[in-house]
């Protein structure tokens, strides 16, 4: 490959260039901060930088988020200590969903065949009432089905089915949950 012929192509971080250097230097360290252990704080921040932040969100310390405003997060919604949503393009973690410690979310990736590394990019979509436990990584183009889990340390390039637990890397089905009711909000 060639990394001296590398370019962004057509993609843009999708704020103008004063947005993202405030979000670097104030936005991005107060959210992160394990000096402000206060929820609301930290969604105010979000919010304050183009985030959807629903009631009830709670935001552990160490929480990096990259562009808020590709960022959309649901009511009820627990993220845990030092994970690392790292947004090129838009994340959308609707109600009620567990992501627990250490938790990456990837949303780019490069064509390693490509001569010059080409940037590749897409979505992550966590639907409602999923648990994403400690450590685990969520790649690309991925939705977790409604109710699903993702195990500890575990891996996924792949979409997961709706109320299955996943575990390993590369992640693979190992269970069925209990069907549960979706709730009402």
């Amino acid at each position: 490959m060639r990394l001296d012929n590398y370019s962004l192509g057509d993609y843009t971080p999708g704020a103008p260039y004063w947005k993202q250097l405030l979000w670097y230097f104030f936005g991005s360290p107060l959210v992160e901060s394990y000096y402000i252990p206060i929820s609301s704080v930290k969604v105010g921040v979000l919010r304050l930088f183009g985030a959807s932040v629903g009631q009830g969100v709670r935001i552990k310390p160490g929480v990096k988020v990259k562009f808020p405003w590709r960022l959309s997060i649901g009511d009820y919604v627990w993220i845990g200590e030092n994970t690392w949503i790292d947004n090129l393009a838009s994340v959308c973690i609707e109600n009620h969903v567990c992501i627990s410690q250490g938790v990456y979310f990837c949303t780019g990736n490069h064509n390693w065949n490509h001569p010059n590394f080409q940037l590749m990019i897409a979505p992550i979509q966590i639907e409602e009432g999923c648990w994403i436990a400690a450590k685990a990584v969520i790649g690309p183009g991925v939705t977790t089905g409604y109710g699903s889990v993702l195990t500890l340390g575990s891996v996924t390039s792949q979409s997961l089915k709706p109320l299955t637990i996943y575990a390993g890397n590369p992640a693979k089905p190992i269970k069925q949950r209990n069907k549960g009711e979706k709730s009402s909000s």
